[in-house]
C-alpha cells in the first residue's frame, strides 16, 4: 500500500485546479467480517460425464459452483439489488472473510452499476468479452476510505464489454486488482472521485476505445492491449505490446514503452458453451501485441468442468491432492481454505484456478502450493495468506535444482497474490520461490502487510518476498512490498522483468535493523553477483520509514557490473522525506533529498 504523490500539474481536480500535494497518512482500515453468503442465487454448473473408457473416479469432477458464485442472465430479476447487497458487505471488508464471484451469462444488460468491493470478482461467461455487454458501469471508487484509493486491493474485472453511462468507466484501484480481457466502449478513469490518492495497477488483454486517464495513479502496467489514448503519468507508467500506447519518453513523461511483450499466455477463464461450463486455456504468444480476442474467437484449448474437482471451503489438502492424483484439475470456489500440507502439483498441464479470491492459509508452517518441474502448469486467481506459524516458503514453482527446458510450454503464475499479516499474524521466510525455468509470473502482489491486524517488525516477520532461482524466467507486472530484507532476489540467468513496483518496509525500527553488512539497507531488487545476463524495464522502489525517518537506504537496486546485465528506466522515491535513498542502482544515480516526493531516476544502466 502506497502513499500518493501530487499528480502532474496538468491533472485536473474537481474544482478545476491542480490538487494540493499531500502525503497519505496510512491507517488500518477496519476488518469487517462478511455476512453469510447470499442464499438461493447460485446457478449450479452442469457436470459433463467423464470420458468413456476411463476408470471410475473416487472424487467426482464438475458440480455446483457453490453459494458465493452468483450467476446472472439477462432475465434474472433484481440484479442491481443483488450487486448492491454484495457490495454493502464487501465495500470496507479489507480483511474480512467474504469472497464472491459475480458471473454474467452472455447477453446484454442495461441500467447496472456494479460497484466492486474487496474479494469480489466480476466476469462475463462468454468466449469473447463482447459476448456479454453491461450497458452501465463497473465501478471502483474510494468513498469508504475518504477518497483515498491506495487500499483498494483484491478485486477484479474480466471478460466483459462495458458501455459506460457517462462515457467513462471508473476503476480506481490499488494493487492486486486486475482488469483483464475487458472491452470498454468509452474511456477509463483510474482515479477516485475527487482525484485523490491512488496506487495501482494492471490491465491486460483489454481494449479501451477512448482515453485512459490515470490522473493521480503513481504507477501502472498495461500489457497486450489496445487503447485510444493515454492521458498522463505521475512516476512510472509501463506498456508492453499495447496498440495506441504513448511513445517511450521516461522520465518526462515517465513512460516506458515496449512494442511487444516477449512471451505471454493469458489467464485461464471460466465460460459457457451453451449450458456447459468449460475453462478456456489461451495459447502462448511470442512477441505479443494487442488483444487475443480481436477476431472474436481466441486461440487456445478448453476443458469441460467435468475434468475439474470443484473445491469448496472446508475441503482438506489431502482431498485436493487426491483429486490431482486422479488426473483432475482444481477449481477453487470462493472462500477460505486451511491447508495442513501443500497442494502438490505433479502433473504437466495442470490447472489450479481460483474464483472470487479463493484464499489458501497454510497451517503449522506448511507451504501452500508446490509444483513439480513439469510443463505447462497454470496457477491463477487465488490469494495465499500466511499463517501464524512461520512457513519456510508459501509458493514453490519447481523443486530446488529444477533444470528442465519449458520454453515450449512454460508454467504461468497469474493473479496469484501473497499476503503476510493484515488479517492476523502471519510469518514466512520466503514467500514465492521460482525454480522452474521459463516460468512466467504475470501480475502478482507479494505483500508483507503495513497495516491491519498482526503487523509489526517481528509480528509478521517475512525476510524475503520473491526469489527466482530458475533460468529464463519472465515477470510481467511484479509488485513486491515491505519485506524485512530483500524484496526480490534473482539468481537465475537470462531473467527479465517488465514493470516492478516496490516499497521498502515502513516499520524498520532503526538503521541497525536494516543494515546489510557494510551496506545501508537491503536493495528492493537484487540480482546475484553470479548472474551474467538479466534485463529490466520500468522498475521503481519507494521508501517511507515512518518509525525512524532518519533511516538511509543506500540504493533501491543492486546488480553485478556485467555487460549482459541491463536496466532501463529506474526510479527511487522518498515519500515525504520519511527516509532517503543515497543512490538508485549500485553507486549510480542522484540521492533523494528533503521532503519533496520527487523521483531520482536512471534511464539506462550501465
Amino acid at each position: 500500500m502506497t502513499p500518493s504523490p501530487t499528480p502532474s500539474s496538468s491533472t485536473p481536480s474537481s474544482s478545476g485546479r491542480s490538487p494540493v500535494g499531500r502525503r497519505a497518512v496510512l491507517g488500518a482500515a477496519a476488518a469487517v467480517a462478511s455476512a453469510p453468503a447470499l442464499a438461493g442465487l447460485a446457478t449450479p454448473a452442469s457436470a459433463a460425464p467423464a470420458g468413456r473408457g476411463k476408470s471410475p473416479r473416487a472424487l467426482p469432477g464438475g458440480g455446483d459452483l457453490g453459494p458465493n458464485v452468483i450467476v446472472f442472465d439477462p432475465s434474472t430479476p433484481g440484479i442491481q439489488a443483488k450487486l448492491d447487497e454484495v457490495f454493502k458487505k464487501q465495500e470496507s471488508a479489507q480483511f474480512g472473510t467474504g469472497r464472491y464471484a459475480l458471473l454474467f451469462k452472455p447477453g446484454s444488460y442495461s441500467g447496472l452499476n456494479a460497484q466492486i468491493g474487496f474479494y469480489t470478482s466480476i466476469a462475463g461467461l462468454g468466449l469473447s468479452p463482447d459476448d456479454t455487454t453491461i450497458n452501465g458501469d463497473i465501478t471502483v471508487d474510494a468513498g469508504w476510505f475518504n477518497g483515498n484509493a491506495t487500499q483498494n486491493f483484491w478485486r477484479s474485472a474480466e471478460n466483459l464489454a462495458v458501455v459506460p453511462v457517462n462515457g467513462t468507466n471508473r476503476w480506481a484501484v490499488a494493487q492486486a486488482a486486475p482488469f483483464r480481457r475487458m472491452h470498454v466502449r468509452g474511456g477509463l478513469n483510474l482515479s477516485p472521485n475527487g482525484y485523490g490518492w491512488a496506487s495501482g495497477g494492471y490491465i491486460a488483454d483489454s481494449r479501451i476505445d477512448g482515453q485512459v486517464g490515470p490522473y493521480s495513479q503513481q504507477q501502472w502496467y498495461t500489457r497486450d492491449s489496445a487503447i485510444g489514448s493515454w492521458l498522463n503519468g505521475v512516476w512510472n507508467m509501463v506498456f508492453s505490446g499495447v496498440e495506441g500506447a504513448p511513445g517511450q519518453s521516461f522520465p518526462n513523461p515517465p513512460y516506458t514503452t515496449l512494442d511487444t511483450t516477449p512471451v505471454s499466455r493469458e489467464k485461464p477463464f471460466l465460460y459457457l458453451n451453451g449450458s456447459e461450463y468449460r475453462v478456456f486455456l489461451p495459447e502462448k504468444r511470442t512477441n505479443a501485441r494487442g488483444v487475443t480476442w480481436g477476431n472474436g474467437t481466441p486461440r487456445g484449448t478448453s476443458l469441460p468442468l467435468s475434468q475439474f474437482y470443484v473445491a469448496k471451503p472446508g475441503v482438506s489438502a489431502a482431498t485436493l491432492n487426491e483429486a490431482l492424483a486422479q488426473g483432475l484439475q482444481l477449481l477453487l470456489t470462493p472462500g477460505i481454505y486451511h491447508l495442513d500440507r501443500p497442494i502438490q502439483v505433479n502433473r504437466a498441464n495442470t490447472v489450479v484456478l481460483g474464483l472470487g479470491y479463493a484464499t489458501l492459509i497454510p497451517d503449522n508452517g506448511a507451504t501452500a502450493v508446490k509444483v513439480d518441474d513439469v510443463d505447462g502448469v497454470r496457477l491463477a486467481g487465488f490469494l495465499i495468506d500466511a499463517g501464524p506459524v512461520n512457513s519456510a516458503t508459501l509458493l514453490e514453482v519447481g523443486p530446488a535444482g529444477a533444470s528442465a527446458d519449458h520454453s515450449a510450454n512454460p508454467t504461468t503464475v497469474q493473479d496469484v497474490f501473497i499476503r503476510i499479516g493484515g488479517a492476523g499474524p502471519g510469518k514466512a521466510t520466503t514467500s514465492m520461490v521460482i525454480n522452474s525455468r521459463h516460468t512466467i509470473v504475470d501480475h502478482t502482489w507479494v505483500w508483507r502487510a503495513d497495516h491491519g491486524d498482526g503487523v509489526g517488525w517481528e509480528t509478521n516477520r517475512a525476510d524475503y518476498g520473491v526469489r527466482v532461482n530458475g533460468d529464463d524466467v519472465l515477470a510481467t507486472g511484479l509488485f513486491v512490498e515491505h519485506f524485512n530484507k530483500y524484496d526480490v532476489q534473482w539468481y537465475g540467468q537470462r531473467g527479465r522483468t517488465i514493470f516492478f513496483q516496490n516499497e521498502k518496509a515502513y516499520d524498520a525500527p532503526n538503521q541497525a535493523a536494516i543494515q546489510n553488512g557494510s551496506i545501508k539497507g537491503y536493495a528492493a531488487y537484487k540480482v546475484a553477483d553470479s548472474v551474467t545476463t538479466h534485463e529490466g524495464w520500468g522498475l521503481g522502489s519507494y521508501c517511507y520509514y515512518n518509525v525512524d525517518p532518519s533511516i538511509v537506504q543506500h540504493h533501491g537496486f543492486a546488480a553485478p557490473n556485467a555487460s549482459g546485465v541491463k536496466f532501463h528506466n529506474l526510479l527511487v522515491v522518498s515519500l515525504g522525506g520519511q527516509g532517503q535513498y543515497e543512490r538508485v542502482i549500485n553507486d549510480t544515480g542522484s540521492p533523494t533529498s528533503g521532503t519533496s516526493t520527487v523521483p531520482s531516476t536512471v534511464v539506462s544502466y550501465p
